[in-house]
């Protein structure tokens, strides 16, 4: 099959993803100098906690987002989670998906999966392997019903009772209790993770497109977007090399306007297309082209641009102060999120 190369686009997309990486590392490091100060009761040199790791705790942050609108109120535990899903919903409005394919860590660890999947399979198969519809919809539908059950369970609660769960032991620590289930990761976790890695290099992106509900949820708003990828029906010659790289299987070569769930904004049709405008990423009010090479910049810039208004009015850093750490530290196995949301 004709391999396609693709211009700076791909190239500033893949910077800017191993930048997001990197900094999740740095985060991570932090972390753990955080929590070998809780460990040592406060006894080493005090480590502050990165508030960027509440970027892993996004249904505390949609609860956060839920009180929000209830109230007006930033609740003040993890207030970073709040900007951070904010700063993601808003790419989502004007990219679609593009969180997946621009920034998420696990996205980007998913496509160099694929990517590697994908020779192998080329190798022996002659061909990617792409599963039919009648088997691909259903698992499709798992992660809007993952999606379905948070919110069930999220959106009908009260003002009162999200506040009595952000106030309560269990979500103050739920940072520090994530750790410890990768630090202390049981064999059953570890034969999950390397099932979903086996069957991320069968099936392309198999987290992200059957199981992630972060990804249901960037979905729905991607359908929403200002920007979406049209084709020129009149320029076009019908080549298919834009559905050949398409990392979703979409078949952008039969669409007017590309409208899916499942598309992450990557651009790779737009790079692969051999014909200038023909493929576009226009606006919907107004149908302005939006040149590609500015994505990236767009990205970074709403993303970032919400995140400093979290760190200019006060909302970055949380109000635990390091004595509750540490008084709570040593409960940590007892707090459940089942067993109520009080002292």
């Amino acid at each position: 099959m004709k391999k396609y190369k693709y211009n700076n686009v791909q190239n500033v997309r893949f910077y800017i993803q191993t930048f997001f990486s990197f900094l999740t590392i740095w985060i991570g490091i932090e972390f753990i100098f955080f929590i070998s100060w809780l460990e040592s009761n406060g006894m080493e040199a005090f480590s502050n906690r990165p508030p960027g790791v509440e970027a892993f705790l996004p249904i505390s942050s949609l609860m956060s987002l839920l009180l929000f609108f209830k109230t007006g109120e930033i609740h003040p535990v993890h207030p970073a989670g709040l900007f951070i899903f904010v700063a993601i919903l808003s790419v989502s409005f004007f990219f679609g998906k593009s969180f997946c394919s621009w920034i998420c860590p696990i996205g980007f660890i998913s496509e160099m999966i694929g990517d590697f999947g994908e020779k192998i399979q080329k190798k022996i198969f002659k061909r990617k392997i792409v599963l039919p519809k009648y088997i691909d919809y259903p698992l499709r539908s798992l992660k809007y019903l993952l999606l379905g059950f948070f919110a069930y369970a999220i959106i009908g609660m009260s003002a009162i009772s999200l506040s009595k769960f952000l106030d309560a032991p269990y979500n103050i620590m739920s940072d520090v209790k994530m750790y410890y289930f990768f630090a202390k990761i049981s064999q059953f976790s570890l034969i999950v993770i390397a099932v979903l890695f086996i069957l991320s290099i069968i099936i392309r992106n198999f987290w992200c497109r059957y199981l992630c509900p972060y990804g249901a949820l960037l979905g729905i708003f991607s359908l929403l977007s200002f920007n979406k990828i049209k084709r020129n029906t009149e320029s076009c010659t019908d080549c298919g090399h834009c559905s050949v790289v398409c990392p979703s299987n979409i078949k952008v070569h039969k669409l007017k306007t590309v409208i899916s769930d499942e598309c992450v904004s990557c651009l790779k049709c737009i790079d692969a297309c051999p014909i200038s405008n023909t493929l576009d990423l226009r606006t919907t009010v107004g149908k302005k082209k939006f040149e590609k090479k500015y994505v990236g910049i767009a990205i970074l810039t709403i993303y970032f641009a919400i995140l400093g208004i979290a760190i200019i009015t006060n909302n970055w850093q949380n109000n635990v102060s390091k004595e509750k750490y540490l008084e709570l530290f040593p409960d940590i196995n007892a707090f459940d999120h089942l067993k109520g949301s009080g002292y």
